[in-house]
């Protein structure tokens, strides 16, 4: 395929490719095709694949033909899902947007919240609920977020959990995957439950109100970035509703729609208008 033309606005310019490339063919370096052969399909159209149907929201069946089949697409979807490539490119591209901001590579601060999506029909229901307070049947998201918005863990369980769930198990695989934090704000919802968790992983759990009386919205301090990375989300529709059947693909998504968000932001190109041509 000729990259000179842009097809989707989705698709990898050169640049951001260069920032994927490394860890793309370092992984096809050591996972050949059964055959011996590199595979008939380009490992940046696979990428396009998976960045236009996690911006876009389509089916599987619904990719362009003139990206690779879906069967190929989901392929390596689900295996960089399953060996945790996808989670390496992201870690890899936010160490580098860190130090771009002139902060070290691990973050020593998080930011936790959780938010409720409705899960789509077919979702299989041993993996959803309803979250009581918001009257939303589906999943819940947590994200742990650093203190510039980027993400550094997501955890996906059913609606119908309480806070301190999620909360309790960010904690856990913060602290699994990166020693250095030290801190985490969280808002009222998470209870002592958290702190507690929080303290026998040697992290310090601060919870971040608002004023007494207050009724009006006010960013809170500290915890507004994790709302704004919520935001830049789910513009990729993709994560708008939860249409996997297994919840780790839904924090797979997550992932790569903060890679995409970051190869962006590290290569200083925006998203084009829906009215481009």
């Amino acid at each position: 395929m000729r990259y000179d033309e842009v097809r989707y606005p989705s698709d990898l310019s050169d640049e951001r490719w260069e920032l994927i490339r490394p860890v793309i063919e370092a992984w096809k370096a050591v996972h050949p095709s059964v055959s011996g052969h590199q595979g008939r399909y380009e490992m940046r159209e696979i990428v396009n694949a998976i960045l236009y149907q996690t911006r876009t929201g389509c089916q599987w069946r619904y990719l362009p033909r003139d990206l690779p089949p879906y069967g190929a697409v989901y392929y390596y979807f689900a295996l960089w899902r399953k060996d945790g490539t996808d989670k390496q490119i992201h870690d890899l591209l936010r160490m580098q947007v860190r130090e771009h901001a002139g902060r070290a590579e691990d973050p020593s601060a998080v930011v936790l919240d959780s938010q409720s999506v409705r899960a789509a029909a077919g979702v299989p229901k041993t993996t959803t609920g309803l979250d009581a307070g918001k009257k939303t049947p589906g999943r819940k998201r947590g994200l742990a977020v650093d203190v510039i918005g980027l993400v550094i863990s997501v955890v996906v369980i059913a609606a119908n959990a309480h806070d301190n769930q999620i909360g309790t198990a960010l904690l856990s695989k913060v602290a699994a995957e990166n020693a250095s934090v030290s801190k985490a704000f969280v808002d009222a919802g998470f209870k002592d439950q958290v702190a507690i968790h929080g303290a026998t992983v040697g992290i310090d759990v601060e919870v971040v109100s608002r004023l007494n009386g207050e009724t009006e919205f006010r960013p809170l301090p500290k915890r507004w970035v994790v709302e704004q990375t919520q935001g830049t989300l789910i513009l990729h529709r993709r994560l708008v509703r939860d249409y996997e059947h297994d919840p780790d693909s839904t924090a797979s998504r997550v992932y790569w729609a903060a890679s995409a968000n970051m190869a962006r932001r590290l290569t200083h190109e925006r998203t084009l208008p829906w009215r481009w041509a």
